[in-house]
């Protein structure tokens, strides 16, 4: 493993009892040794705790916060690692994903950051679909309205959090991952990709992605952070919105000889629902924001 950055995975958590053994399991297989685990847990009450204390290697405390992104920031200031990634609790690491990481970053010394490719799968781990990815591109990511660098397969060294700051998670409840990912661009960090499927993404009824809310306030938030990366609305903005999404599918076909013939969106309808059933110290300001 000579050569090999440590890297430090956080998970935020919170009553996440029905998944997060399997979370832990999946870095725990990982065929790489330089990796640490932090659980940042924000007062479990439904057995979390008593589970985490079986696992003797996991760094993890429990506190009340004030949500998934302010844990994050809390792991991230916790992390030793040459390079921090976000494993949510109810994601788990694919074979091999951690070594594919670590060896991208050996050869690419120049990256600040990287992303790869994941699989969205249901309740029982059964395949939804893939999405497999090209480049960052920091105008496709801003004007497209697409967020296709899915935060779990997001790798971004130490150095980066110093420069580019923490989660803005006093100012959006689900969107501060993109707010994040297109401040990497705005700071013109260097963000490769790796084209390996490291992540099974789960959808839920005790998740927060199949919540229809959360898309709905997604959209809000999105439009917000777009607006503050210089989208301008309007006929220019559906404009640009049009051309960063043809540019997206070109850019797969030139480097990945594939494209989107059915949007994402479209594939997971089936699997969103009014309401879900997820535990969050945001959801009474989820409801605020639908009111």
């Amino acid at each position: 493993m000579s050569g090999l950055p440590k890297i430090s995975i956080v998970t935020p958590s919170f009553n996440s009892i029905r998944t997060i053994r399997e979370t832990i399991e999946s870095v725990r297989a990982q065929d790489y040794s330089t990796w640490e685990h932090l659980v940042i847990d924000g007062g479990s009450t439904d057995g979390t705790l008593e589970l985490l204390r079986e696992y003797s290697h996991v760094r993890w405390i429990s506190e009340r916060d004030e949500g998934h992104y302010h844990a994050m920031n809390k792991g991230i200031e916790r992390a030793s690692g040459d390079v921090v990634t976000i494993l949510n609790a109810d994601d788990c690491y694919r074979p091999g994903a951690l070594r594919a990481v670590g060896e991208a970053f050996r050869d690419h010394p120049e990256w600040d950051g990287l992303f790869g490719d994941i699989v969205y799968v249901d309740a029982v781990g059964r395949e939804i679909y893939r999405r497999e990815e090209a480049i960052f591109d920091y105008d496709v990511l801003r004007f497209s309205g697409v967020c296709y660098v899915i935060h779990q397969t997001l790798f971004v060294k130490r150095a980066v959090h110093n420069s580019v700051g923490l989660y803005r998670y006093k100012d959006f409840l689900n969107c501060c991952d993109y707010d994040f990912i297109l401040k990497l661009g705005r700071a013109k960090c260097r963000i490769g990709h790796v084209r390996a499927l490291l992540v099974n993404y789960r959808y839920h009824d005790h998740g927060q992605s199949a919540d229809l809310r959360v898309t709905r306030n997604m959209a809000r938030e999105s439009l917000a952070i777009r607006r503050e990366h210089g989208f301008p609305g309007g006929a220019e903005g559906q404009l640009l919105r049009f051309y960063a999404r043809i540019k997206r599918q070109l850019q797969k076909l030139r480097y990945r000889r594939k494209c989107d013939l059915i949007p994402g969106s479209w594939i997971l309808r089936k699997h969103m629902k009014p309401q879900t059933n997820f535990s969050s110290q945001i959801v009474d300001r989820l409801k605020s924001a639908e009111g």
